[in-house]
């Protein structure tokens, strides 16, 4: 009957020995029903051996209840994988069949968590189901009783004490349940129990019952009666443990606490461990007849700023080490080491591997706030937090111990991971898994114990741990007197003298900035544990400043974004983690003031200085459009908010790459300029698409003529954007132009005209570019440039913009035209602007009034914009850009020359940016080869001397005795230009 020699050879005569048992416990007629099915179901006979010789669970429940076995074996339950509805069903067709008090209520809810525990565990050890769909069913099992006796105990309570209404509100209040842990990751083992936290809206009343109680009073009713349900130990068995220690105050605090009460704790008193717990929050169960769902996606939202930070938290890499040496205390001092979670290279290390990543850069990557360890391992791969040989690793290793796991657990149905340590328990674990001896198992165990324990130390262990980095950091310590000490009794001249002694630059200046920021109010209110974690950074930041030779303004410089952070501790732990970060900072911001600048005000931009390969290789414009296109994918349209952060942190983050670039010396000025100008064209060709995105939602699309066919929008670049010559501060010069059907209506349910339309476009796209966020300004706009300027409309039309064009526009308008181009839209309407452009700039002028138009505007920009004349005891000043001589002049040359020949040679206006028109200037010989050279020269020289500045936090005015003869040689064409 039973396969006895297919079965391993040690395991023959117990497996009799059990069937035998099984003959005992039945009647002749239930021994002729096994038979004959086993007679004709030889697979499932193999089955049934295994599954007797390696559950002791499932061999009872067939020597309990015999009958019941036979069925469910009849009814082939173990055959079929079941969806979480296709359970809820079955649950709901077992409590429909009888009549439900509490008892009756709690030993269906046994009788059917024992039918799926058997179907779970049989395919799981007859390898019908992967670990996956394992972990899945458990946990998909686990919802549908809470489920169950959430609504079965609601509506009982109901009938004595009404409704709980919300004291603001007024609406009926659900309970909304949480799954933590491996329930809320869909990870749950077979024997696990359930971790839950109980919450609800508001406090208040109930209504409509026999006697009134509180909200509060109501719902501990309610949880208390569905832990009853669900954990008590009756004749039938338990359905699940349940877990409530994760809840706010853990055993001391309430069983139920409103959210305003959630909201407070983790907003005051939330730990790091909780954090770590909130990773897997789920909600698994809301009353849907109470707004459950919207409620739960409530809670989920005031939780999520306590579970991810916005910025990049690399204390999350300290919490994890305290836990995991806390874990490891435990394990020794319990004698745990054969246990395959909690064990080296265990479970619970995979689990921190991926979870650190989580906790450090979830807040800022949504898609690491996936609560699956095995969707998340190849993330980390593909974004290079891990190499995809670890990660393939990690899976194995996690799916080799998980299988384990449920083999040690599905046994007798305990919460157990320890590892067998009888010869007989070693044996079946090892048959079960597949493997010929409890040997093989071993080598196979320790080899994935082994990658897990290397891949956790990598990425959890001490920062110096060699002897000789340790003795650097002492060496320095001595620098820091500590945030504990009292300014008044440090020795500022011993400090002074010891600086010195280390070969700082100016060690007096050095000792001033120290003393200064031990000081400081910032530092004065700092929590402890941010104190302790300065004092650990300052020395290893003093190292790095000797050993570069950098400046006391360098200290000075790093002092600020220090007291900037100073309730952000965890940027000291990014760089006390990352001392190669630590590097990048000192370098740059001695290097650079308007990098120091940007880095205090957004400190989350240290994390592009962990890795030197990006942060000094800008990507072109392609690599820029795909990265924020991908960055964008995980993010909802509809999501501004964290849209508009992203789209600031990533201006922000390669506008640092491009700066950092710059001051190593590794881009050129014209190749600095081309950069900063492709993120503002990949920025605004998102901004535009994502508004575009919201006005066709709320008032559907405008129409371009009666065929249906859509209107068309256009972005045009002026000034700096326009001609490739962004600087590291400059705003954006746009004008906005639309094509639609005249007096036509978008075709949406709120249908609006298409001037409205394209007008509310613009506001659109000019409030996310100007706006103020935490991230700060995306960009500053100015739309002065656009037909009759700040008196115009935001938006033009096509028809209105070559009109204003042909009749209306100045001098100096055409002047601005020659720097304008396309940077967002394609299509009829963009061909329509080069057309209208390339016929405005190629017509013929008189050379006399536009000499005369182009001269007037300069002087007056010269006496309004220029340098003042200097005292007699001044050193005279040059502003690059405004004084007579400088950058404006050469501009205005240069679209002199255009507008006044473009009409014979084309080519003057085919390029926007000044180099290029210079050269077809001198290719067409309207100035000399030795003019041109200067003019060129000179600009580059001006623009770079202006980059330098800027990046020093510096004016755009210099010491005339800095710019050479530059001045006088553009004067002197200026003058055989305009006056000769």
């Amino acid at each position: 009957m039973l396969p006895i020699e297919q079965i391993p050879p040690q395991f023959r005569e117990k497996l009799q020995f059990q069937f035998k048992r099984w003959l005992d416990r039945t009647d002749q007629a239930q021994q002729q029903l096994l038979e004959s099915y086993l007679a004709d179901h030889a697979q499932h006979a193999q089955q049934l051996a295994k599954v007797w010789l390696c559950s002791e669970y499932i061999l009872n429940v067939a020597l309990d209840q015999p009958a019941e076995f036979l069925q469910w074996l009849q009814q082939s339950y173990f055959e079929q994988s079941l969806s979480q509805p296709e359970m809820a069903e079955l649950l709901c067709q077992r409590l429909h069949s009888c009549e439900l008090d509490d008892k009756q209520y709690d030993r269906q809810l046994r009788k059917f968590r024992r039918d799926m525990m058997m179907r779970i565990v049989w395919r799981d050890f007859c390898r019908l189901a992967s670990f996956e769909e394992t972990s899945r069913d458990m946990s998909h099992l686990a919802e549908v009783v809470v489920q169950s006796a959430l609504s079965y105990h609601h509506s009982q309570l109901q009938l004595r004490f009404g409704v709980p209404l919300g004291k603001v509100s007024g609406l009926p209040q659900p309970m909304v349940v949480l799954g933590m842990g491996k329930l809320g990751g869909f990870e749950l083992n077979v024997s696990s129990d359930v971790d839950l936290i109980f919450a609800y809206p508001e406090s208040g009343e109930t209504e409509g019952g026999n006697r009134s109680i509180s909200n509060q009073e109501y719902f501990i009713k309610l949880s208390q009666k569905l832990i009853a349900s669900i954990d008590t130990t009756t004749v039938d068995g338990f359905v699940f443990r349940v877990d409530m220690r994760l809840r706010p105050y853990g055993e001391s605090g309430a069983m139920v606490l409103n959210f305003d009460a959630m909201e407070e704790y983790y907003q005051t008193q939330g730990r790091e461990w909780e954090r770590y717990a909130m990773i897997k929050a789920r909600v698994i169960s809301a009353d849907a007849m109470s707004g459950g769902v919207d409620a739960g996606q409530q809670l989920m939202a005031l939780l999520q700023p306590f579970t991810y930070r916005r910025y990049l938290d690399y204390s999350a890499i300290e919490s994890m080490r305290s836990m995991k040496a806390l874990i490891n205390r435990e394990v020794q001092r319990k004698g745990m080491g054969s246990d395959v979670k909690l064990g080296a290279g265990g479970i619970r290390e995979v689990e921190f591997v991926v979870q650190v990543f989580q906790m450090i850069r979830g807040g800022r990557d949504t898609r690491l706030q996936e609560r699956s360890v095995l969707t998340l391992l190849p993330l980390l791969a593909s974004e290079g937090f891990l190499s995809v040989e670890e990660a393939d690793h990690l899976a194995a290793a996690y799916i080799f111990l998980r299988n384990a796991e449920h083999g040690i657990q599905g046994f007798q149905d305990k919460q157990s991971q320890s590892l067998p340590a009888d010869d007989e328990g070693q044996s079946r674990l090892a048959w079960l898994l597949e493997f010929d001896s409890w040997g093989d198992f071993e080598v196979t165990l320790n080899l994935h114990r082994q990658r897990v324990h290397r891949a956790f130390t990598a990425v959890i262990s001490e920062p110096n741990e060699s002897d000789a980095a340790d003795q650097v950091a002492t060496s320095y310590t001595e620098l820091w007197p500590s945030v504990q000490a009292r300014v008044t009794e440090i020795d500022v001249e011993g400090l002074q003298q010891l600086l010195a002694e280390k070969d700082f630059l100016e060690p007096k200046e050095t000792a001033v900035a120290i003393v200064q920021l031990l000081g400081s109010r910032a530092l004065i209110v700092m929590q402890s544990i941010g104190r302790d974690r300065l004092d650990q950074l300052m020395p290893l930041l003093l190292e790095k400043i000797a050993e570069r030779r950098s400046s006391a303004e360098t200290l000075s410089r790093i002092i600020v974004l220090i007291e900037a952070v100073a309730r952000c501790s965890a940027y000291f732990t990014l760089l006390i983690e990352n001392p190669g970060a630590l590097e990048q900072l000192v370098t740059l911001c001695g290097s650079s003031q308007w990098i120091a600048d940007q880095l205090t005000r957004y400190p989350a931009l240290l994390d592009e200085l962990l890795d030197v390969r990006t942060l000094y290789s800008p990507p072109n414009r392609d690599a820029l459009r795909d990265e924020l296109r991908q960055e964008m994918m995980r993010i909802s349209w509809e999501d501004m908010e964290t849209q508009m952060e992203t789209l600031r942190y990533f201006r922000n983050a390669h506008g640092l790459r491009v700066a950092a670039s710059e001051v190593a010396g590794i881009l050129p000025l014209m190749k600095v300029s081309d950069y900063l100008t492709w993120i503002a064209e990949v920025v605004l060709e998102h901004v535009v698409s994502l508004c575009w995105q919201q006005m066709i939602a709320r008032h559907g699309r405008p129409q371009l003529d009666d065929q249906e066919q859509e209107a068309e929008f256009i972005v045009v670049g002026y000034g700096k954007l326009g001609g490739y010559e962004l600087g590291h501060s400059s705003d954006l010069d746009l004008v906005f132009l639309y094509d639609a059907k005249s007096n036509g209506y978008s075709d949406g349910e709120r249908s609006i005209d298409h001037q409205t339309y394209f007008s509310r476009l613009g506001q659109k796209i000019i409030h996310v570019l100007n706006a103020n966020t935490p991230s700060g300004q995306l960009y500053e706009v100015d739309m002065r440039l656009r037909p009759s300027g700040n008196s115009g409309l935001l938006v033009s039309s096509r028809a209105a913009f070559i009109k204003y064009q042909q009749e209306e526009a100045w001098t100096w308008e055409h002047q601005a035209l020659i720097r304008a181009r396309v940077i967002v839209g394609n299509g009829r309407l963009r061909d329509a602007f080069e057309m209208t452009r390339s016929d405005i700039l190629c017509t013929s002028r008189d050379l006399q009034v536009l000499r005369n138009d182009v001269f007037t505007m300069r002087q007056k920009m010269r006496n309004h914009l220029g340098s003042k004349a200097a005292a007699e005891d001044e050193v005279p000043s040059f502003h690059l850009k405004q004084d007579a001589g400088g950058i404006v002049d050469i501009e205005f040359i240069v679209q002199y020359l255009a507008l006044a020949y473009a009409c014979k040679f084309p080519s003057l206006v085919e390029y926007t940016d000044n180099i290029r028109i210079l050269e077809a200037v001198e290719g067409l010989g309207l100035l000399s080869s030795e003019s041109v050279q200067c003019l060129r020269d000179a600009y580059i020289f001006y623009r770079s001397i202006g980059h330098k500045l800027s990046l020093q936090g510096s004016s755009n005015s210099v010491d005339v005795a800095e710019i050479g003869d530059y001045r006088d040689r553009v004067l002197a064409i200026w003058a055989s230009v305009f006056e000769g």
